[in-house]
């Protein structure tokens, strides 16, 4: 979230609650999850749904954007939510060392038993779709009829109302 706000194309919820808001909303849930994480197997259920989201909402980016496939077989982002091909180079690893990282934390961290939640939560994937589509429709008009400098790089990028 941070590249893209960085990047000047927002961040998630930053259409609804304005980029500031957006990103405490995302601060204090990020250190939500920090302070979880040092608690004993009792978090082990929201760290699960947490790291479980996490991978839908990447799977969802991989999904629902234009791809192309890799030498290997992995798909690649070729744009995304209005970042362009011109970053796409760094984006793309963020993406999968988020969900390298999800899945290590699913595996080894989270409980065995918590394994079929975090998959439970890859069922959020259209809707996540859905949602990143919506948003950056958002964002998109904000970025034309209210420019600032988190929407800067959406402004390029036509807009039809």
């Amino acid at each position: 979230m941070v590249f893209e706000l960085g990047a000047g194309v927002g961040l998630p919820l930053a259409s609804v609650l304005g980029p500031y808001a957006a990103a405490g909303f995302w601060t204090l849930a990020t250190g939500g999850v920090w302070v979880a994480s040092g608690r004993d197997a009792s978090a082990d259920t929201l760290l699960a749904a947490v790291n479980g989201f996490g991978l839908a909402a990447i799977s969802a980016h991989l999904l629902g954007w234009p791809t192309r496939r890799t030498r290997t077989g992995l798909p690649w982002l070729e744009d995304c939510e209005g970042l362009g091909s011109e970053l796409m180079p760094f984006y793309n690893p963020i993406l999968y060392f988020s969900g390298a990282t999800g899945l290590l934390a699913i595996f080894r961290e989270n409980r065995p038993a918590r394994v079929p939640l975090s998959m439970a939560m890859l069922g959020l994937v259209p809707a996540l779709i859905a949602f990143q589509h919506w948003e950056h429709r958002r964002l998109l008009r904000q970025a034309h009829t209210h420019p600032r400098w988190w929407n800067r790089r959406l402004r390029r990028l036509a807009y039809t109302p």
